[in-house]
């Protein structure tokens, strides 16, 4: 009997950019690329040895495409908690980025397990997946709200 599985994790996200008076300015879906980073964090927590769970949102203004060796941002720019909601194999994270955090020329996003702002990640420390898309600008007064789908296939 030979049996193949093909098991896969995709996340897309979505951003909607808000103006100061909660008028919606635009939305845009893009997809992401889970890194090696990612899959690792994946495979430990089966195994328990992670010893936290996803909890930040970050974007930034880098460029540079994602690959699988990422472990941060190209250019941070804010980082945020996180709202998760799951579903059969799908997890919905959610984050909103305030008036005043984050202004400027969105153009990556990633997901994290620490808060900790433009740091090189240490042990135990994982970034999850990271996307670019085009430029997304937020005002000052703005907010940005992310909705990111992770779906595991």
């Amino acid at each position: 009997m030979n049996l193949k599985e093909n098991l896969g994790i995709t996340g897309e996200l979505t951003i909607q950019v808000f103006d100061e008076t909660g008028n919606l300015k635009s939305a845009t879906k893009v997809p992401n690329l889970v890194v090696t980073n990612g899959k690792n964090y994946i495979a430990s927590r089966m195994v328990g040895t992670a010893s936290t769970v996803m909890s930040h949102m970050a974007i930034g203004t880098g460029t540079a495409s994602p690959g699988n060796g990422d472990v941060n941002l190209g250019t941070e720019a804010y980082r945020a908690s996180i709202t998760f909601t799951a579903s059969t194999n799908t997890v919905t994270a959610t984050a909103t980025f305030a008036a005043g955090n984050g202004t400027g020329a969105i153009t990556e996003a990633g997901i994290f397990n620490y808060n900790s702002y433009n740091a090189t990640p240490t042990s135990g420390q994982f970034m999850l997946c990271r996307t670019t898309f085009p430029a997304v600008n937020k005002a000052s007064g703005d907010s940005i709200a992310i909705t990111w789908v992770v779906t595991v296939s």
